[in-house]
């Protein structure tokens, strides 16, 4: 799937849900409470946003996300002021896949409510015959003041153009 989208375009704006984290959320007994995010408030610094078919699902969880974390740092030294993971999950299995990745938003993790925000980039795929429905599909994108810098899909199962070292380089 090729997206829409392309390097120098304006990302189209959206709407994500998200649990912001609270000391509270360590304890497991609460929920938080979601809120709005808009693609407006990125305006004016530098984003990366990696996207992943489901919380918690093999490869998002044991080959996507651990390494933008354990990366921190670096794209926090190359000017990153938000590192987001959206999926087509609610808002709260995302907060609840933060948790147990112990993210406390460093990464923001965001629910692309059936996946309509990636849908107006051209980045869904139809996972319908594995009972999972349309999804946000694996890609990343970087945005420079909402100017697209980097977007790129990965072409199979595996993580390459979307992942952590990928990502890097291009920043």
């Amino acid at each position: 799937m090729a997206p829409t989208v392309k390097v120098n375009d304006v990302v189209p704006s959206g709407t994500f849900t998200y649990v912001p984290y609270t000391l509270e959320l360590d304890a497991h007994t609460a929920c938080g409470i979601p809120i709005q995010l808009s693609t407006n408030e990125w305006k004016g610094k530098k984003v990366v946003i990696f996207s992943v078919p489901g919380a918690f699902t093999p490869t998002c969880h044991v080959n996507h996300l651990p390494p933008y974390l354990e990366k921190y740092d670096q794209f926090k030294a190359k000017g990153v002021d938000v590192l987001a993971v959206v999926a087509a999950n609610d808002a709260f299995v995302m907060s609840g896949w933060a948790r147990f990745q112990e993210l406390k938003d460093k990464i923001l993790a965001l629910s692309d409510a059936d996946a309509a925000w990636s849908k107006s980039l051209g980045l869904t795929v139809d996972l319908s015959s594995r009972g999972l429905g349309v999804r946000t599909a694996r890609y990343a994108i970087i945005l420079d003041d909402l100017v697209i810098k980097y977007v790129e899909v990965e072409p199979g199962t595996d993580v390459t153009v979307s992942g952590a070292d990928a990502v890097l380089a291009h920043l």
